[in-house]
């Protein structure tokens, strides 16, 4: 799992939001088989959760998605493709989106366990 990863990307629907920068916070959960990294004890065999959070911030950076749900169906599909990840629980949260609230968000499960 992954979680609390901070991505700075363009996203919103409004015409100032195309034109600044905000924060994303991700939480994620995947299945992973976790036996063959266990018995080898080799890094190599393991799922890189730097390349996974590596791709997750260039996707968001270079998609610039207007919605939370659209940045959530696209980030799902990049980590069942690019990984093998077979199913993943992702949860994108945007802090200060509505005043009274510490963020909204989406959360998403993808896959079978």
């Amino acid at each position: 799992m992954i979680e609390g990863l901070a991505v700075e990307t363009v996203i919103g629907v409004y015409d100032w939001e195309r034109e600044v920068s905000q924060c994303l916070l991700i939480d994620l959960e995947m299945a992973w088989d976790n036996r063959v990294p266990a018995g080898s004890d080799d890094v190599a065999d393991a799922l890189d959760y730097a390349a996974v959070s590596e791709s997750i911030t260039r996707y968001l950076s270079e998609t610039q998605p207007q919605l939370l749900e659209t940045a959530a169906e696209g980030v799902s599909d990049l980590l069942q493709k690019k990984f093998g990840v077979r199913w993943l629980r992702l949860v994108i949260r945007k802090p200060g989106a509505v005043p009274s609230a510490r963020s909204v968000g989406v959360s998403i499960e993808r896959g079978v366990r």
